[in-house]
């Protein structure tokens, strides 16, 4: 009977378009960052689908883009590469904008990477932009999330 409702279930999602949808990555609205003098441009990840998405399947990323995950309340987060290409760093991030760490990952591994503390957002980006740019634990970010 497990394996009749598995097929079933998979049938129905790929009538629908959405297990071809979880193979190509996403699209979402993209807001305005700072991080001192830089400006990134975060696409918003807010839905529990769209953060379990996330980053998954891009081949390439412009320099000064990324993803914000948010969160409705401040709690611990983990982020694993499951289905993402790309080496990425990943800053949790406190309801002020202040970064509580930054974490390097690698493509299509499932070690969980987490916040030292709750958070309410975290922020994905390009391998290594946080460092390049002198951004650690304790910097804060501005924009509109961060009520600034």
């Amino acid at each position: 009977m497990t394996c009749i409702k598995a097929f079933a279930i998979s049938a129905l999602l790929a009538a629908s378009g959405l297990a071809a949808a979880q193979d190509a990555p996403q699209k979402l609205r993209s807001i305005p960052l700072t991080a001192g003098m830089h400006v990134i441009q975060a696409e918003v990840a807010q839905s529990p689908q769209e953060r379990a998405i996330g980053l998954m399947h891009r081949k390439d990323m412009p320099t000064n883009n990324g993803m914000l995950f948010v969160f409705e309340e401040p709690q611990p987060q983990c982020f694993w590469m499951r289905n993402t290409l790309l080496p990425l760093s990943i800053a949790f991030i406190a309801e002020d904008g202040s970064v509580v760490n930054i974490a390097d990952m690698k493509p299509m591994d499932e070690t969980s990477h987490c916040s030292d503390k709750p958070v309410r957002f975290a922020l994905e980006m390009n391998k290594g932009w946080f460092a390049k740019r002198g951004i650690k634990a304790g910097s804060k970010l501005g924009g509109q999330p961060f009520g600034k």
